[in-house]
């Protein structure tokens, strides 16, 4: 056993069970904001070194025992996370934990077998939630895929609106346009609630002049979004045809939902037994026994003309050289799936056209269940997401109840600095708002900031 220094803390008792990149990131998020962090793994060398580093109580041993659990602290616990490289072992830890502590159990589960079940899962096993972090990169990548202008799109109000970064092109008819003059000028009923300049993030308020190179994310419904697109002459129509480079569980996934949407989909792997595999799962896709790093064979199965091209090979580096070789030779729209790599300022300096890291998906989500199971009142954060390398955070509440934040205009209200209020979803209604709308009870609210920790909705009060 590693232990830490004790300090008196205010967060939650936290087990994590498995110490890969998905642990390893939830332990710095979750440490940073204040909770209690037991880990354990099998792989001594980590737990000496991760303990250390983050100045956690660490156990060496099999997770699914019984007595390393208790030896963890089960018993007094509030959550147990597992994410290990097996979806078994992290549903036995979880089924283990939720018998004999009175915890709440959140479990990673990839295959897609399990993933199909994993609301029954979920119910018959008594778990907190079940996340699938290469479910969830493929349903974010195919969202890109969708509207291939956009750098990220991210679903909010149960898809009922999306969250858009773009980058504003030179020759844009947005450049040297004030915000406040947007609506007027384009009759666009989308907000804009964060820009990256310079290597600087603000939340901004109508008078911030829009400049070339701008990276920018504005909030509005779908339909709001594309016409929003359609006024600055950005195109808004899917891909039609997609080239995929490797055939794991992320490809799999990414596949079956660009298949439904009537998008060609051709994917090269290099194992021939999963090649079949594939060929059985997705009839309609067109499926490649090769090497996807072999240029040759990369120009004759179409990368040159293919609309969109996405590496997923289980190598960071490959993923990297392989768009860069695309955007060399295509036009395609591009997505980079990196795991490991976190050298952030050389990602940024790299044209990698989207970028999607299956690790933060997952961590955003356990984060976001922990901020709400943190907080007392009976109000929930629905959505966490990480924007501008987590500088500034988009948080989604559901207010339950009459507050010091409902029933009044927000032109009234006094909210903290470098925040803004995105929209309000009502009775199935998107609502971008003005200062004379009100938050009211059973709203579900977006906001984006650059503060962290918010835990609850009265938080944007000064």
């Amino acid at each position: 056993m590693f232990k830490k220094e004790e300090s008196p803390s205010q967060g939650l008792k936290i087990i994590i069970i498995g110490c890969g990149k998905v642990g390893r990131t939830l332990i710095e998020q979750l440490r940073r904001e204040g909770h209690d962090i037991t880990i354990v793994d099998k792989n001594r060398e980590r737990i000496s070194q991760l303990s250390n580093v983050y100045d956690v109580m660490g156990i060496v041993g099999n997770g699914a025992s019984y007595k390393i659990q208790k030896e963890a602290g089960i018993n007094t616990a509030d959550l147990i996370i597992a994410v290990t490289g097996s979806d078994e072992l992290n549903l036995l830890c979880c089924t283990i934990a939720t018998q004999v502590g009175n915890c709440a159990a959140i479990a990673r589960v990839r295959t897609p077998e399990y993933s199909q079940e994993a609301e029954y899962l979920r119910e018959k096993l008594g778990l907190a939630l079940i996340i699938n972090p290469e479910l969830e990169a493929a349903i974010d990548m195919a969202h890109i895929l969708y509207l291939p202008s956009s750098l990220e799109v991210t679903s909010f109000a149960h898809g009922q609106a999306e969250l858009i970064k773009y980058e504003i092109p030179e020759g844009s008819p947005i450049d040297g346009v004030k915000i406040m003059d947007l609506g007027h000028k384009l009759h666009s009923n989308v907000l804009i609630g964060a820009i990256e300049r310079d290597d600087e993030v603000m939340i901004p308020s109508g008078n911030v002049t829009l400049q070339k190179g701008d990276r920018l994310s504005f909030v509005g419904a779908h339909k709001h979004a594309k016409e929003f697109f359609s006024h600055i002459g950005v195109n808004t129509h899917s891909v039609k045809n997609t080239l995929i480079i490797g055939g794991g569980k992320a490809a799999y996934y990414l596949a079956k939902q660009l298949i439904s949407r009537g998008i060609k989909v051709k994917i090269i792997e290099n194992d021939f037994a999963r090649c079949e595999e594939l060929s059985i799962l997705l009839p309609e896709a067109i499926i490649i026994n090769g090497d996807g790093t072999d240029q040759t064979l990369l120009k004759e199965e179409g990368i040159e003309t293919c609309q969109s091209f996405v590496p997923l090979t289980g190598i960071d580096e490959e993923n990297i050289m392989l768009t860069l070789f695309a955007k060399q030779v295509s036009n395609a729209k591009v997505i980079t799936k990196l795991n490991r790599i976190t050298f952030t300022e050389v990602i940024n300096s790299l044209d990698l056209g989207s970028v999607i890291y299956p690790k933060y998906i997952t961590s955003e989500a356990i984060v976001a269940y922990v901020r709400a199971k943190k907080n007392s009142m009976n109000c929930n954060i629905e959505t966490l997401y990480h924007m501008y390398d987590a500088r500034v955070e988009a948080i989604e509440f559901y207010v339950s109840e009459e507050s010091a934040v409902t029933n009044i205009p927000l032109k009234d209200m006094k909210l903290k600095d470098h925040l803004l209020i995105c929209f309000i979803s009502r009775n199935g209604k998107l609502i971008i708002p003005t200062g004379n709308d009100c938050i009211q009870k059973n709203d579900t609210v977006m906001i984006i900031t650059t503060h962290s920790g918010f835990t609850n909705i009265q938080d944007i009060l000064k």
